[in-house]
């Protein structure tokens, strides 16, 4: 395994590693924004499945999936991740909420829980090698101490001390990667970690007749192994995973 890089796997399947420089830089924040539907969830996913084909431990928290629907999700895509689930080489969670952005599981106020501090709290999250958040601005938005200094005006420094914590993390070699929406969240909450992200990705879905293409634009990419280019075009299809389209080098 590279020093410097956690694989992203599946060499002999899909080019993706290779487009991506040879993977992700250890001990670095990677933010990948995109709107509905542009392949944050599936991106993640296909990390998730890649790092453990290369024993990479890794931790997903999903604010859309539960269990079982993670498990369907994976087996559409051929990324079979209940072994990895079993032997602990997969850590996944869900953040119970829903299309709206509310906790669910309680009907008063005083239910909702501090998202952000039970996640740092949680040690064994963090465990891993690499923790992905899909989708984060989902977590940012039901905080109620975030969305109280929000309207304090004061959501930048809430940001900073969010990523203060990722960095110390970071500085033990491990990888934080965040999923954005960023139609659903101020430019003052998420400007920051676009400032500080080693890795900047965005993400572009395109309806042409009946296909749906994606797109990968590498904005920032500190650390690369190898030459990564700064656009990466991709497809989903059922029972094969993502499907790497066309490469352009600026």
């Amino acid at each position: 395994m590279n020093a410097n890089h956690f694989p992203l796997g599946l060499a002999q399947h899909d080019r993706l590693e290779k487009e991506l420089g040879g993977g992700l830089p250890r001990g670095a924040i990677v933010l990948i924004e995109g709107d509905y539907g542009a392949g944050k969830s599936v991106l993640s996913q296909r990390f998730t499945y890649g790092f453990c084909q290369e024993d990479v431990v890794t931790t997903l928290i999903s604010t859309e999936l539960g269990v079982r629907g993670f498990l369907d999700q994976m087996h559409s895509l051929t990324y079979d991740v209940v072994k990895p689930l079993l032997n602990e080489e997969i850590l996944f969670l869900q953040a119970e909420i829903d299309a709206s952005g509310a906790l669910t599981g309680g009907s008063a106020e005083k239910e909702r829980k501090q998202l952000l501090r039970r996640l740092m709290d949680a040690d064994t999250v963090w465990d891993a090698d690499v923790i992905i958040i899909d989708t984060f601005d989902a977590i940012l938005r039901n905080d109620p101490q975030f969305e109280a200094l929000v309207r304090q005006n004061e959501e930048r420094q809430a940001a900073l001390e969010i990523i203060s914590f990722f960095r110390d993390l970071t500085t033990k070699g491990k990888t934080i990667v965040l999923t954005v929406d960023p139609s659903t969240v101020d430019d003052e909450a998420i400007g920051p970690f676009r400032s500080i992200a080693d890795v900047f990705l965005e993400l572009e879905m395109v309806e042409v007749g009946n296909d749906v293409r994606r797109n990968i634009f590498v904005k920032r990419f500190a650390g690369m192994g190898e030459q990564v280019g700064d656009r990466v075009g991709f497809s989903v299809r059922s029972g094969i995973g993502i499907v790497i389209e066309s490469r352009s080098v600026a």
